[in-house]
């Protein structure tokens, strides 16, 4: 048998369908193939349960030809939207989607109606396998870097964190799930940890500004890692600092502990750290009437205040910090 994952976008999204993908591999004998954004691949690329890995740049027919020069008997459809459907179409074969819960969400994001199922994402991707006889086997996420991406602690930071450091995750594609300039120097100057700054180009500038205010105990390698690295850094960490992002999703796989501060975003919609063994605590500020504003995220706050972030305990957040810094390196 032979079958065609689809999942074309995020970071976070793609990393929570790689339990179907080790379970495809491991629970059948399919030849296992997937498809997604050239911009994505390396997330993928060095997976070991994948036998062949296709990727488009702008429009998914670059490979819809060679798609069906290879006689896929089954698709299985992670992302499930329009140009997913069309694909199917054109491929001709058996295929199967998850329930991507689009008028749940809506209700509850719109209408503050919460009808949403208590169910991890990843339990309704595997809804997609049942057909063909995969069931989870609750091993968690999985990342595999690259060796040459793999980052030497000791020579890359100070001595100091050689005996550990906490990574904080600055950025996110909407600025209302993570943690305005004010609160991350406020969080930064409470934890008093050797920390490593995380993110994006787009995030440089930040980290540039919190490691020059504290340069006694704080690194920036904002902007200046490829992805994999960024992965290798999460995974060396004592405890990790994160949002409603893809890295928080990366650290997942890696088990260490992670401290989820939520902003527009809640649990509720099912995108929360999957099977960590290490311990996890939601950070977030409830009972607030606009809370979630959106299912993805904003700019923006839209109704000017912020609260959901500007509100965070961030006392509370540095003692599990600390707690957890302190049970990971002793």
């Amino acid at each position: 048998m032979k079958v065609l994952i689809v999942r074309f976008s995020s970071i976070g999204d793609i990393v929570l369908t790689t339990p179907i993908v080790r379970c495809l591999k491991y629970q059948t004998t399919a030849e296992i193939h997937y498809l997604t954004k050239q911009s994505f691949a390396t997330i993928l690329e060095n997976n070991p349960n994948i036998n062949r890995l296709w990727t488009f740049k702008k429009s998914v027919n670059e490979v819809v030809d060679l798609l069906k020069a290879q006689h896929f008997d089954f698709v299985i459809d992670l992302h499930h939207n329009i140009r997913t459907f069309k694909l199917k179409f054109k491929l001709g074969v058996a295929s199967k989607s998850f329930p991507k819960l689009n008028v749940e969400k809506w209700l509850y994001v719109n209408l503050k109606m919460d009808v949403m199922p208590d169910i991890h994402v990843v339990e309704r991707y595997f809804e997609a396998v049942h057909s063909l006889g995969v069931v989870n086997d609750n091993m968690g996420l999985d990342y595999f870097i690259k060796l040459e991406e793999e980052v030497n602690i000791q020579a890359k930071l100070p001595i100091q964190f050689h005996r550990g450091f906490v990574a904080i995750t600055l950025g996110a594609q909407f600025k209302t799930k993570c943690l305005p300039e004010n609160k991350l120097f406020e969080l930064i100057e409470l934890i008093q940890l050797p920390i490593v700054l995380l993110g994006g180009k787009d995030d440089q500038k930040l980290g540039e500004l919190l490691a020059q205010k504290y340069q006694n105990n704080t690194v920036n390698l904002a902007g200046l890692l490829s992805l994999g690295q960024s992965a290798s850094i999460l995974k060396n960490a004592a405890v990790v600092v994160a949002y409603d992002t893809g890295l928080m999703h990366i650290a997942s796989s890696f088990n260490v502990p992670i401290a989820l501060v939520w902003g527009n975003t809640t649990p509720k919609i099912g995108m929360y750290p999957y099977l960590v063994k290490a311990p996890v605590k939601f950070f977030e500020v409830e009972n607030l009437s606009c809370r979630p504003c959106s299912k993805i995220g904003y700019k923006k706050c839209p109704k000017k205040h912020f609260r959901c972030m500007q509100e965070q305990d961030l006392r509370s957040l540095a003692i599990f910090v600390k707690t957890s810094f302190l049970i990971r390196t002793v």
